[in-house]
């Protein structure tokens, strides 16, 4: 199926490109002037009808450039394959040339929004561990060709996107839309509703700068003033307010679930993962076994009651990058204890590391926490203190510390670690707990830090840098970080397993 497409020669995308770049140039036109356009469209009727011709006239020329823009891009728009190379040009007066060795492709994704889906193409994103953003997106391939890049660039092994339609393979994850309801009340609701707010506001703040520019601005300002003035008078309008805003947060958190991951399937290959998921978006990503850095399984005791955990897939980014890429991360949702058990032996050959004795943090770092803790109370209540003026701020205190005391205990709990010759797992967590699972040869330094109090005490902090991010063992015993830090230095320099 893929032998016709030999990609030695330069080629373009499909011409349905033309009309998929057209649109994003529209919607990106759009995004920047859409307060414009509304105060343009809103006295429509107020111009005259040379007004009105010029209006058609300036709007047809800026689709006219727009479609010419579109075009030259397509055109320019040109990549092959060569010597195990990505080459890619593109640009219409600054022209650019792009060449990315097949070694250093992390990820080739496949995309769909709603134009790609009726038009019949898709999204094509080839990333590297080291890139800002997605390193070259191909906006328009038909399926069949898309899947004969992917197939030559991993060396012409069969895709994994296939194996869902071959119906031989069962996919080791599959959430349905109920699922996905029970997924979405374990999210955190509050987050999401902070996430709602900030999109209110930043509407609200826009309808301002509108209603100022009418002059209507004091009308706005007396309505919200009067509104806020009723509710705070109403007992029955507050109760009110605080069921809707919790309705709001379980809402958006469905939602927020419902578009990244609905009709999530995950399937098994002997080397790679797929994922398949997205509702407005479909997204297929497959994921090399080999490019996994580490894994980490988080629940909490909703999830455990309901019987799920996310298992979260980190891979290899550039330490130069911004927080942006390297909070990208690959989750499955949803998963029971035998899909979880399928993922770990997949991604790794060995875990006897779990039959081991957890190693929990020395005392001191409890005594950290609680130090520290209690000094940020201690701020914060001086500092409202000052500005109320009041005892009676302190009453709460009565409840605060407990529950902080509560809090810090289960940190303490959840924090620990399992070492073996071979693998190591960082437990920690607050509310939720996260099991970090990492093979010790793919760490690519490891500092051991000990302030002068530690050195008091007798601790040192571990900190493992992994291509994938940091990874943090506090305040354990300096004879022990002492032979953790030399094991790995030794696994580090003897392995010659590959870890990209």
């Amino acid at each position: 199926m893929h032998n016709s497409y030999t990609f030695s020669e330069f080629s373009k995308q499909s011409p349905k490109g033309i009309f998929i770049i057209y649109v994003a140039e529209i919607y990106r036109v759009i995004k920047l002037f859409w307060i414009f356009l509304f105060i343009l469209f809103k006295d429509f009727s107020k111009f005259s009808s040379y007004g009105v011709t010029y209006i058609y006239l300036g709007v047809g020329l800026l689709l006219t450039l727009l479609f010419l823009r579109a075009y030259l891009i397509y055109i320019n728009f040109q990549y092959k394959l060569d010597n195990q190379h990505f080459i890619l040009k593109k640009g219409i007066l600054k022209k650019s040339h792009v060449e990315i060795p097949f070694h250093r492709i992390q990820n080739i994704n496949f995309k769909q929004n709603i134009v790609q889906q009726v038009i019949g193409v898709f999204e094509v994103s080839i990333e590297t561990a080291g890139s800002k953003d997605t390193e070259i997106v191909i906006k328009a391939l038909s399926l069949e060709k898309a899947e004969a890049l992917k197939a030559t660039i991993t060396q012409g092994q069969k895709l994994v996107s296939e194996v869902a339609e071959e119906e031989k393979v069962e996919p080791i994850v599959k959430i349905g839309f109920f699922a996905l309801l029970r997924v979405s009340l374990t999210e955190n609701h509050l987050q999401n509703l902070f996430l709602f707010f900030a999109v209110v506001i930043g509407f609200f703040n826009q309808i301002q700068q509108i209603s100022t520019s009418f002059g209507q601005s004091e009308a706005l300002d007396g309505y919200i003033s009067e509104s806020t003035s009723n509710l705070s008078a109403s007992v029955v309008l507050v109760t009110i307010l605080v069921i809707l805003l919790t309705v709001i947060a379980l809402l958006s958190s469905f939602v927020k679930v419902v578009l990244i991951h609905f009709n999530l399937r995950a399937y098994l290959k002997d080397d790679a993962f797929e994922i398949n998921q997205g509702l407005l978006t479909k997204k297929s990503i497959v994921l090399k076994k080999q490019k996994i850095q580490n894994v980490t399984i988080s629940t909490n005791p909703l999830k455990r009651l309901i019987g799920i955990s996310f298992i979260t897939f980190k891979q290899a980014v550039s330490g130069k990058v911004n927080n942006t890429k390297k909070e990208k991360l690959i989750r499955l949702v949803g998963c029971k204890e035998q899909q979880i058990e399928i993922v770990k032996t997949s991604v790794f050959k060995e875990l006897s590391v779990e039959e081991g004795a957890k190693q929990n943090p020395d005392s001191y770092y409890k005594k950290r926490l609680f130090f520290w803790s209690g000094l940020f109370l201690l701020i914060c209540y001086s500092a409202i203190f000052y500005f109320i003026d009041h005892l009676e701020v302190f009453y709460s205190l009565f409840a605060v510390i407990p529950i902080t005391i509560f809090l810090l205990l289960k940190k303490v709990k959840k924090r620990f670690y399992q070492i073996s010759e071979e693998m190591l797992i960082v437990g920690k967590g607050l509310l939720e707990t996260h099991l970090t699972y990492l093979d010790i040869f793919k760490v690519q330094n490891i500092k051991m830090k000990q302030s002068i109090f530690q050195k008091r005490g007798n601790v040192a902090d571990l900190v493992l840098q992994t291509a994938s991010g940091k990874i943090e063992i506090p305040c354990i015993a300096y004879q022990e970080a002492i032979k953790i830090y030399n094991h790995t230095l030794y696994k580090v320099e003897t392995s010659n397993a590959p870890w990209m």
